[in-house]
Formats: C-alpha cells, structure tokens, sequence
C-alpha cells in the first residue's frame, strides 16, 4: 500500500518538477543552506509527501539539495528517497553514482584509512574496465575478489562485504545481514550504493564526498529514466543514443580552441577528469621513476574541490605529498614555482604542479614567458645529477579559449596540461562534463590519464557529449561577449566606488588574448581594529549581493557559477567555492562574474543604489 502511494506520489512529481531540477548545475545560494545540506531538501521533501503535494510552486520553494550535481541534486535525492522507502533505510544510506567503479574505490579508500580488510563478491561479470591490479598498485586498495554463484548464501566475514550486481529493475533489495554494501550497476545510467547495517553508517559521509570530489552523482537525466522505471515497475530502458557523431564534434571543437595537438578526453565533471589526472600522473610516475616521493605543488587558496581532491589523493599513498605553492595577492606564481621546484630537484621527486591562469579569485596571470623559462630550467638533484623535469596542470577554466599548448605556443615546450570545467563555458551551465588536453611532450601522460579515466567510469555521458555539441561551436563568441559586459562594469565600479580594491585583468592582459568575465570585488570598510574592519566588510559583502538578487530577481543570482549564457552570479569565494581552504588562506571578497545576455544598465543602476547607502 505505502509503495502504491510513494509510487503515484513520485508520478506527480517527476510531471510537475520545475524545468530546473532537470537542467541545473549549480546551486542557488539563497536557498542553499550548506550545514543542513544533505537533510534540508528531503525532510521538506517528505513533509510534501505526507500532505500529498506535488504541486510545481512548493517544489520550487524546495532549498537546493545537496551541491552543484556532484554530490547530489533533486532527482538524485528523490530516487535514493524512493529507494530507501522500499527498503526501509535511511535515505542517506542509498548513494546514486554516475560512475560504476567510484563507489567500490570509496568503500575501499575507507578501509584502507582505517586498515580494515574487504572482500567484493560479484554475481554475474564485472565491468571490463575494473581492473583489479591497477586499483591495488597505484590506488594502494587492498581486497579479495571473488565471483559467486548465490547471493543469498554469504557467509560471515572479518572485515567489510562489498556485492556487486548488474540490474536491470531499481527499488526492493533482498538484503542480507551478512553484506555490508551493495552496489547496483546500471550499465550507463550509472550505479547505486546502498550502505546496510547500523555498524557501517560512518562510511556514508566519507562515500558521499568522493562522490563530491572524485566524481558526480548519477546525472539529473539518468535519475529521471530510472525513476520513471521505478514507478513504473519494469526494467530500466535504456536510452539509445548514437554518441559518436557528438563525442567526434566535441573533440575536434576542443582541439580547435585550444589548438592542442593531442586528442582531447572528456570526463563527467572538471574533477573527475583532475582526478583522472593526478591518477595518471602518479602511474606514470611509478613505472618511470620507481621509488621516488611525487610532490603535487598546490595553491593553498585555489577552488576548494581542487585543493581538498589532492589532498585526499596524497592521504591513500605513502609517497605522494601535497607541498604548498602560494601564487597571487602578495606571492608571485613564477617566483614560488621556482623556488618550490628547486627544493623538490635537490630531493630528486618528481613534481606536479596544478595552478590557475588567470587565479581564482584574485584573477592573476604570472608573466607567461618567465613562467616557461622557470619551467624549462635544467636543475640539479643533491647529488649533482639532472632532475625530473616538471608537469604543469593548468586548469584555465576562467580563459579556456587562450592556446597555451599549440605549436609554437607558450607551452608547448614543457611537458604541461590543461583541463577546464564544462559547467562553465564550455556548456554555458547546461553540463559539468569538463575535458583535458596535452601537448606533443605530454602524449605519453595522455595515455595513463585517459586509463585511469576508464578505469573510474568517468568518461562524460552521452547527453553530456551532445550539449557540449551544441554548446562548443559558440564558446570564443560568448568569452568575447561577456568580457565586454564584465570590463565595463569594472570600469563603472572603479568611477563611482573609488575605494574598492578591484581584481581584474589589465587591458593589457586582455590585449594578450585573456578576456575573463570574472572579478572580484575587495569593498571599502571601516572601523577602530582589525577585526571590526572585517566584519564590516563581509556584512557589506553580504548587502551588496542581496540587494542586486532582490532588485534583478530574474538575471542576478547567488551562485558560485560562472560562463553561464544569461545574467550574473555572485559569490562570497570563502563560503562557497574554498569551502574546504584552510581558514587562513580564505577570500572573504564578493567574487562577480557576468554574461554576454544580460541588462548591464540595471545593474549599474543598482550598484549605484548600494553605493549611496553605504
């Protein structure tokens, strides 16, 4: 009876959910309230359910559920709702992936933090890309593995049970007390995580933030598919789609703007293909530098998911360590590159190094041709001998139209990288997918990147493929459009609010080919200490955003997206996009970035408004 009434109840919603829930990606700050996260949205979620209202106006009214769509967004918490009802679990206990192979790695990271052993058992055939001696050398997982030939026959086990099956319905599991963790494969829709007995609820949080960092959840369009087979009651169908004409576009229109000469490698998110990166690296690094330490050169104020993932990646292996490398505000990038690396050569590591050009949020490029020498230098190791060259990773998300790597470019003589995220420009905010390129010197990299890619199931979905289709053709045109609006913003800012420190690139810069539409905004404040200076200025930081939201409703929003194709976003970089930065390293500035289609003379207007009541 309550499954009829959960089932008509879900019919209702997924006919009357608002537009959004399908094609959103990142998350509204205003109704986004991140300490209650991952409960706000369903137990609102359920107070609906038991009035029995699916109306599209109190949907709407729902707060934004869990973060961006990789750590979980409506449809993907409404599916693990529904799958928790008919099992009578916790919601928070069923964990949708887009990935078939993440969940198992996120159970296995647990257990090896916390030495304990696993067995994976599987019924049927394994995916053909889980490659159990890769994950046990270069991921550092230990566990069993072992075919069966009846789930319902398990015997007990010292440490965690992990079954593995292929499906083709959703919703009722035959659970057994002696299986700690089921994992559902649902071919491309992704896979389902149920995590089963009071004794393994500590591993929900750690499983849920791989998915936040190493992955995405399974994607908005795929929930919807498998809810409607959940309701339904039938076998999932699986949408038919032919991806290789949009896989083929997409990969000669990243080639084209970025003029990379390698073939590029598309992921389900900017993270998932970092992750895909760092793993790469790190293989490469162990069959060609056996034994020696790998130093990641990380800004300790670069996006968070950035920071956080890497730091996450060194805590699994013995030899990989995460070394600081401050680059904008009073550090100069060049500088602390070369200091950095010539302290990893004297130890004979090897060394990567991931950075932002322009910086986020101090919008900073270093100067490039310092930048290449630094990176060309020969030095020596403590005892004389010729070090590892350096890999620079570049994430140019803010300016992914500059051709660093080309021939003839910039860098293109040093092994270096370059990935961007396609929540932003790429897509215009209608996909996370996020792709990465190499150079001639990097082809080798590209390889073990593109496997360990594989390896997680992160390649972008379809759908993901065919609107960075779409999309791709018209990025250059809307970087040039947007810049346009952003620059002369600034300069409207710079006449009426004189004080304000504003970070943003010289004309200059943007003479040189970088045209963000990105800056950010360091407000004038005022008071008798340090401290009551800086709570000035972010209760002004808050005002300033929350006026121009509430006055233009329909353009400006807060949110921590950017390259969308209408309106403008505002974030507060320290609470949103560096919420894993250590304290210390936080920018508490508004951080502004604008469209090509947006009503500029209306936000002047109420710029000016806030400036007169300051």
């Amino acid at each position: 009876m309550q499954d009829a009434q959960m089932h008509n109840y879900i019919k209702d919603v997924l006919k009357n959910m608002p537009s959004d829930w399908l094609n959103l990606t990142t998350h509204r700050l205003d109704i986004y309230d991140e300490s209650l996260a991952k409960t706000q949205f369903l137990d609102q979620f359920e107070n609906l359910y038991h009035d029995n209202n699916a109306e599209t106006a109190a949907l709407k009214k729902l707060p934004t559920a869990y973060d961006y769509i990789r750590l979980g967004h409506p449809l993907s918490s409404v599916l693990e709702w529904a799958i928790a009802k008919a099992n009578h679990l916790k919601p928070e206990n069923v964990i949708s992936f887009a990935s078939n192979t993440v969940p198992i790695l996120a159970i296995l990271r647990k257990n090896l933090l916390v030495n304990k052993n696993t067995q994976i058992l599987y019924t049927d055939t394994l995916p053909s890309f889980f490659d159990a001696e890769i994950i046990r050398d270069v991921y550092n997982y230990d566990f069993e593995l072992k075919q069966i030939d009846n789930a319902s026959n398990i015997p007990e086990y010292n440490g965690s049970t992990v079954l593995i099956s292929q499906k083709d319905e959703i919703g009722a599991l035959d659970l057994n007390p002696n299986v700690d963790f089921y994992i559902n494969l649902y071919g491309s829709l992704g896979s389902i995580l149920t995590v089963y007995g009071e004794k393994n609820e500590t591993y929900v949080s750690e499983i849920q933030h791989v998915r936040r960092r190493e992955t995405i959840a399974m994607t908005p369009a795929n929930c919807e598919i498998a809810l409607q087979a959940l309701v339904a009651n039938t076998a999932i169908d699986l949408p038919t789609t032919n991806v290789a004409e949009a896989k083929k576009n997409v990969l000669k229109s990243i080639q084209k703007i970025t003029g990379s000469p390698t073939t590029p490698l598309v992921a389900s998110s900017g993270l998932s293909i970092q992750y895909a990166i760092m793993m790469g690296l790190i293989h490469n690094a162990q069959e060609n530098h056996k034994e020696k330490a790998i130093k990641f050169l990380v800004p300790p104020n670069c996006y968070g998911g950035t920071n956080d993932q890497a730091r996450r990646v060194a805590a699994c292996l013995n030899n990989v360590e995460i070394v600081d490398l401050p680059v904008d505000g009073d550090n100069d990038m060049v500088q602390s590159i070369d200091t950095v690396l010539n302290k990893v050569a004297a130890e004979d590591a090897v060394a990567y190094i991931i950075a932002e050009i322009p910086t986020n949020p101090r919008v900073e490029v270093p100067d490039l041709q310092q930048l290449k020498a630094v990176l060309s230098k020969e030095r020596k190791t403590e005892n004389g001998e010729t070090a590892i060259d350096p890999v620079f990773i570049l994430d140019q998300t803010f300016c992914p139209n500059y051709q660093f790597l080309g021939e003839g470019e910039i860098l293109s003589t040093v092994r270096a990288i370059s990935y961007a995220s396609g929540s932003k420009f790429p897509s215009g905010g209608k996909c996370t997918a996020g792709y990465v390129v190499g150079n001639t010197k990097t082809r080798d990299l590209m390889e073990k990147i593109a496997l360990h890619l594989t390896l997680c199931d992160n390649e972008a979905t379809a759908l993901q493929y065919e609107i960075l289709a779409e999309q791709l053709p018209s990025m250059n045109q809307r970087i040039i459009d947007a810049y346009k609006n952003t620059r002369e913003f600034v300069n409207f800012i710079k006449e009426t609010l004189p004080d304000a420190k504003i970070n943003f690139v010289s004309d200059e810069l943007a003479a040189q080919g970088f045209t963000p539409s990105v800056f950010s905004l360091d407000l004038p404040t005022k008071g008798n200490t340090d401290a009551e200076r800086e709570a000035y200025k972010r209760a002004l930081n808050l005002k300033l955003i929350n006026l121009m939201i509430t006055e233009i409703p329909t353009e400006s929003k807060f949110c921590v997206s950017y390259g969308q194709l209408k309106g403008c976003y505002w974030t507060i970089p320290a609470t949103s996009t560096q919420g894993t930065t250590k304290e210390g390293d936080k920018d508490y500035i508004v951080r502004a970035s604008l469209s090509g289609d947006m009503d500029l003379e209306r936000h002047k207007k109420v710029f000016l408004k806030f400036v007169d009541n300051i």
